[in-house]
């Protein structure tokens, strides 16, 4: 499932310019007319219905003055709020001119079966009308047929009480209200699909779409088409519910009044959200960017809070930045232009409106009689542009540049894993990976006339960036020195605790690349792969067999060659993978580790060409991780929290003893504080709910994935699997029933079947009620580290945990 995060700030709509209203009424009868000023207003005052016209809010600063819409459009929004918001917009793709306005009226039709917008009285030129209802089987007479606005903020056309010939809510815009069906009719295959608007000041149909329909949840970006982000049924069923309904209690704004419900039947399929509070006011959006965005209305910042996003990352929509726009979900605005590029329209990106893209400052050299004097950017740590061609004849680096630079249509290529990559167009979907969590991180060289290269432009800076570049290289040279020199001295001491044994007073090695390429014959025998590098086998001269971790020249891989020496460097554990040296020379970043002969715990439990693990084996390698990590966060220096447990980072010896791996997500706490600000992020299916919200973290993030790691220790298998079969998708989530079985003292079941039975009865309820205890949704309701230690050594007792609530939702779903 995806990963999930939750984003605080405004949501900046239309502010309200209307003439003054002569009319107020939740109801029009058969015949009867709204003219340009009058309103309906629901019984309940929430919701008006009027002819508006869209204008950026009061206070919003704008440098190009008050902007205002050239049209108006018939809408309804919140009628007691100050900021104007839209629920629901009649003519989006028929605007109505400041010409028309004096002949246009709402007109609901004689026989009481449809409304519509007309524009001269004489003709009746219609702008907008809603299906003409079949009144046969409901309403005989235009008497009992009524056009009203509901305090749902529901316009509709009603033969008897709760009896809709037609509904806005069947036509929604770019957002949902509590009571609004969002799905799809099964029998007639009839959809409610949300688009989002242009800009601020435009309601017209914009780039993105969401839809529910017999494949899930699906967000899509219109032209180009493209699916960007889906959730099954299933997963909607089993998981998003559960876990939405677990985030809105988390949060003080949302509990107790916001309910998520799913039905799914043989008529309809359909998601919809209720409030118990009458009094607040929430919308569900497809925002411009492309995301699904639940608001609530703060009465004390007089704003709309967004509390909840999806996709969580600003750049995963499709395109969000528009052609030659580049995306960086950590920056605030996330859309930039590329090096040498502006904005197409300047104006419309105020508006939010980014379709346009970006433009080039200077033209690309074509000519065909000499060679092209352009030259390339590199842009590193990117994902790469959608929609790449492969030039198979092109094997290397300069003869990838060459074919792109003699295409005069060619703007950017790459070069990955031996193979050249040209875009021949506009480069969409290009995004900065500023993230830990980022799979991939490649190097994107974009075509640039000479004299926009970064270079040329700064000539008169030259030797001041040179001599800050200098002494950059200079300083980060010394700090190194006396990092190493303070590890070799203190490393037996600096967590102040006896260690388990003894690893020498040598300290780390810096190593030279040629020596580490020879070691591992030139990076030849690969024992696998992250999202920063690879690991490969290697010998050194001495015979001792090492794993050497190659990281990339990004940024990123910076940040985690700094991490990984900062933290294993200083510290030293036999549940800890040992750091024996590293290699910093020019871009080249490697981080030489002990060989951990049985590899992964991952290889041994769900692949079956592992080793199957008896019960005591099991059991040591639970209580290894645990002192481990009991080790980091009570009995260092400064507590560190690894960030990222699982079972791939916790490696074998040769005795199947534990070592935990993989420090480049470590985050640090002095001991003066209990909590930290982290942009990185662990794996999906190990992440506590807190990560969803975006607070500082402590180390129970740790125990949340240690907790979970204990179930997949427990059963031979992961959390979370899905399965097809011949009639059906089984979706199955692992802690559900490990809890109930526990609850139920039906613990058989629970192991791993390779076990056959031949485990101790008491060491296994333990383990499986420490996991339980360890997953429980509050942090404050999971035990430390070092209470973990002591009851699976079997020297403090532990009760049953109570049923975490997205557990007990998740039940509760599963027997409806």
């Amino acid at each position: 499932m995806p990963s999930f995060y939750t984003y605080l700030g405004f949501l900046i709509i239309f502010s309200l310019q209307t003439p003054s209203c002569s009319a107020v009424n939740h109801t029009l009868a058969a015949g009867q007319v709204l003219a340009v000023g009058d309103r309906l207003v629901s019984r309940n005052g929430k919701f008006a219905l009027g002819f508006y016209k869209p204008a950026l809010p009061a206070g919003f600063a704008s440098k190009y003055g008050n902007i205002t819409s050239p049209s108006w459009y018939l809408a309804i929004w919140f009628n007691k709020i100050p900021v104007c918001t839209p629920v629901w917009v009649a003519n989006r793709e028929r605007p109505i001119t400041d010409r028309e306005l004096k002949q246009t009226q709402l007109k609901f039709s004689q026989d009481g079966s449809s409304l519509a917008i007309i524009i001269n009285h004489a003709n009746e030129s219609i702008v907008w009308s809603t299906p003409i209802a079949n009144r046969s089987s409901q309403a005989k007479t235009s008497v009992n047929t009524s056009a009203t606005l509901l305090d749902s903020g529901n316009l509709v056309i009603e033969s008897l009480p709760e009896v809709y010939l037609w509904q806005s809510f069947d036509d929604p815009t770019d957002l949902a209200l509590p009571g609004m069906k969002f799905g799809w009719n099964k029998v007639t295959g009839f959809q409610r699909k949300g688009t989002s608007k242009k800009n601020l000041i435009d309601p017209g149909l914009g780039s993105y779409s969401v839809q529910l329909n017999s494949r899930g949840i699906i967000l899509s970006r219109r032209d180009p088409y493209m699916e960007y982000w889906t959730w099954s049924s299933v997963q909607l069923a089993y998981m998003l519910i559960p876990l939405l309904n677990s985030l809105l209690e988390m949060n003080s704004q949302t509990r107790g009044f916001l309910i998520p419900y799913y039905t799914n039947n043989n008529k309809e399929e359909y998601f919809m959200y209720r409030s118990s509070n009458e009094s607040s006011s929430s919308f569900v959006s497809v925002d411009m960017s492309g995301q699904l965005k639940l608001s609530i209305w703060s009465q004390i910042n007089q704003s709309w809070q967004e509390v909840y996003a999806q996709p969580p990352d600003p750049c995963t929509p499709f395109a969000t930045c528009g052609p030659f726009g580049i995306c960086n979900g950590n920056s605030d605005p996330f859309c930039d232009c590329m090096e040498s590029f502006s904005q197409k329209s300047p104006q419309d990106w105020e508006l939010k409106d980014r379709t346009a893209g970006c433009s080039r400052n200077t033209p690309l050299d074509c000519s065909s009689n000499r060679s092209s004097t352009d030259m390339f950017h590199a842009i590193a740590r990117v994902a790469l542009p959608a929609n790449p061609e492969k030039l198979e004849d092109d094997t290397t680096q300069s003869k990838c540049a060459q074919a792109c630079l003699s295409n005069c249509s060619c703007n950017a290529y790459a070069y990955k894993d031996n193979t050249c990559f040209v875009w021949n167009g506009d480069l969409l979907n290009v995004k900065l990976h500023d993230s830990i969590e980022s799979l991939s991180e490649d190097t994107l060289y974009l075509r640039l006339a000479a004299k926009d290269m970064p270079a040329s432009t700064k000539n008169k800076r030259k030797p001041v960036v040179a001599a800050v570049t200098a002494a950059c290289i200079v300083g980060f040279g010394l700090l190194m020195f006396v990092l190493l020199f303070l590890i070799w001295q203190n490393k037996s001491k600096w967590c102040g605790v006896p260690l388990h044994h003894s690893q020498g007073n040598n300290g780390i090695i810096a190593f030279r690349y040629t020596d580490l390429s020879h070691a591992t014959k030139n990076f030849s025998e690969k024992l696998g792969a992250g999202g920063f590098g690879s690991v490969f086998k290697g010998v050194l001269s001495d015979s001792t067999t090492i794993a050497v971790k190659r990281l990339d020249g990004s940024h990123q891989g910076e940040k985690q060659f700094r991490a990984e020496v900062s933290s294993l460097g200083l510290i030293q554990h036999v549940n800890l993978v040992k750091l024996i040296g590293f290699c910093y020379e020019g871009d080249k970043r490697l981080l030489v580790y002990e060989h951990m002969i049985n590899g992964s715990l991952d290889a041994h439990l769900f692949h079956s060409n592992g080793t199957v693990l008896d019960w005591s084996t099991r059991h040591q390698i639970a209580i290894g991780v645990a002192r481990g990590l009991s080790y980091l966060h009570e009995s260092c220096r400064e507590c560190i929290i690894h960030c990222d447990i699982k079972p791939e980072n916790i490696l074998l010896e040769a005795s199947f003893a534990p070592k935990i791996a993989d420090f480049g997500m470590a985050a640090f706490i002095g001991r003066d504080f209990s909590r930290v600000l982290t942009t990185f992020r662990g794996t999906k299916g190990y992440l506590a709910p807190e990560w969803l919200s975006g607070v500082a973290i402590t180390p129970k993030v740790d125990v949340y994935s240690f907790g979970m790691v204990l179930l997949e220790i427990i059963s031979g298998r992961r959390n979370l699997s899905e399965a097809y079969t011949s009639n059906n998708y089984h979706f199955d989530y692992f802690p559900v029933q490990a809890i109930s079985k526990l609850h139920e003292g039906d613990l058989q079941n629970l192991l791993d079947p390779e076990l056959h039975g031949d485990f101790n009865f008491e060491e296994a309820e333990r383990v499986c009620k420490v996991a339980c205890w360890c997953i429980q949704e509050n942090e404050t309701d999971r035990p430390t580290m070092g209470e973990v230690v002591r009851v699976l050594e079997g020297l403090q007792e532990v009760d049953t945990p109570p049923m975490p609530r997205l557990l007990a939702a998740i039940i509760e779903r599963s027997h409806t």
